[in-house]
């Protein structure tokens, strides 16, 4: 730790910011440490993404280069040394939709609409090129992260791969192609509102390094099917019916798509969830696996989902009071 903090200082003196300010910023569930900096009244972010422990900046600052050459809201890159895991990066403010949101509910609408419109520009637009297809395969193989960890009772291999194949059939039918730019972590915890900037650059991006190339319901479900946070239902209905309107989708088809992605990410997020605990010593994601089952469940409710919805109803639990305490009984002590 004491040689990574003084990496870290290096890096910063050589970027000019060697006499800032630093103090430590929340971090996502990652190995990558963030802190603020002031100096000269000026702020900037640091990012620590550690090679050693898996981490890469080089796709953060690739998809931030490409969301900023559409006009969006990503950090600038202020400074980069790829192979050591350092990013300067612009600091974009506290101001979280989901911050916003606990203070002034009634701007709701107003906040996802402009989300909502983000993601329909952002679509009308190639992805970048060589970024790799978030498609059937690889979906059903992290759906079935939820045999993994959530439910390894069921994970035997004829099992995992029964159910791996029957996600990627119904990715394959109801959502197939690849054709637009899916962020992965499009929700109120990675979105910023900027009122001093214009248009759709109001909205901050934030953890957009697992960018893939993939259908563009992906992104819409996850930031209206949110594992942190109560999205109201009549909202979801609003914004997936605006979507629709602004981008010429055809409505049946995309309802269809939209419910397999939400299923899919529904499933992977139980499993991840589960990962963090029993892995990675962090029991607090837990709390949200309840959350994530309803999305499931309000999914698993399209007719298109009939066999996916049984095969569920026969082998995965809910996530009860019961097998929350399982799984957080079993979480380890967090390794520093």
């Amino acid at each position: 730790m004491a040689e990574r903090a003084a990496q870290a200082t290096a890096f910063l003196e050589r970027a000019g910011w060697g006499a800032a300010r630093r103090a430590h910023l929340a971090g996502d569930a990652s190995n990558r440490r963030y802190e603020r900096l002031r100096q000269d009244g000026a702020r900037a972010v640091l990012m620590d993404a550690p090679p050693a422990r898996g981490e890469d900046v080089r796709p953060f600052a690739r998809i931030a280069r490409h969301l900023r050459g559409l006009g969006l809201s990503a950090p600038a890159i202020l400074a980069e040394e790829a192979g050591a895991g350092f990013l300067l990066i612009e600091d974009l403010g506290d101001d979280l939709y989901a911050r916003l949101l606990d203070a002034e509910p009634a701007r709701e609408a107003e906040l996802y609409v402009a989300a909502t419109e983000l993601l329909a520009h952002l679509h009308a637009a190639p992805p970048p090129r060589a970024i790799t297809d978030y498609d059937p395969p690889l979906m059903g193989d992290l759906a079935a992260l939820a045999l993994d960890w959530y439910a390894p009772a069921e994970a035997t291999a004829p099992a995992r791969t029964e159910f791996a194949d029957l996600v990627t059939g119904m990715c394959a039918a109801l959502a197939p192609g690849a054709g637009v730019l899916v962020l992965r972590d499009y929700h109120a915890e990675n979105l910023l509102w900027l009122p001093e900037r214009r248009g759709l650059a109001r909205v901050g991006l934030l953890d957009f390094q697992d960018a893939m190339a993939g259908h563009p319901a992906y992104d819409l479900v996850s930031l209206l099917q949110d594992a942190r946070r109560d999205v109201p239902e009549a909202t979801e209905q609003a914004m997936r019916a605006h979507y629709v309107a602004i981008t010429g989708q055809d409505g049946a088809a995309f309802s269809a798509a939209y419910a397999a992605l939400g299923a899919q990410r529904a499933l992977r997020i139980l499993g991840v969830f589960a990962r963090l605990c029993l892995r990675d010593g962090k029991p607090r994601y837990l709390d949200y696996l309840p959350r994530v089952w309803d999305h499931l469940q309000r999914n698993l409710a399209h007719p298109e989902l009939a066999p996916l919805r049984r095969r569920i109803a026969a082998h995965l639990p809910a996530p009860d009071t019961q097998l929350r305490e399982e799984l957080r009984r079993r979480c380890p002590t967090p390794t520093p």
